[in-house]
């Protein structure tokens, strides 16, 4: 099934940890897509929820509430029709978890704001660079 340039009825976004990038695209795309799109997020291995996540969320008037990192075995029960990955790591455990099913899978490389060292405004912009160019990103894929 080929889904580009239609909107999927499920997108899951997959990075490292799901602490920083996927969560952003997560929350980015429910306030993009239609009520009716199941969005969700997951990492390769479980991470801790990242402040500057929140942060730059924030400043978008959005928030990750009390939600927490989980993991690709967390939803391996549920089907999506697109997944998302957003980090070399987490491709390579997509097209592993999907080999046998008929599931649209797309690699969006998106930098690691966690590298970024410097001054809290200088990591910041890393984080807001991350969510623009994801929210950018988003908008373009799914426009309808």
């Amino acid at each position: 099934m080929i889904l580009t340039g239609a909107l999927p009825r499920s997108v899951l976004f997959v990075c490292g940890m799901n602490a920083v990038r996927s969560p952003m695209a997560e929350l980015l795309a429910r306030n993009i897509l239609p009520k009716t799109t199941f969005v969700a997020s997951a990492g390769v291995r479980v991470g801790e929820r990242d402040p500057f996540v929140d942060a730059v969320l924030a400043e978008e008037s959005l928030s990750l509430n009390d939600r927490q990192p989980r993991t690709l075995e967390d939803m391996e029960d549920d089907y999506f029709d697109l997944i998302v990955t957003l980090a070399p790591e987490a491709h390579h455990a997509a097209l592993e978890l999907t080999r046998s099913m008929a599931v649209e899978v797309e690699y969006w490389p998106t930098a690691d704001p966690t590298t970024v060292a410097g001054t809290r405004e200088q990591i910041l912009a890393a984080y807001r660079d991350v969510r623009e160019r994801l929210k950018a990103r988003i908008a373009t894929r799914f426009a309808a």
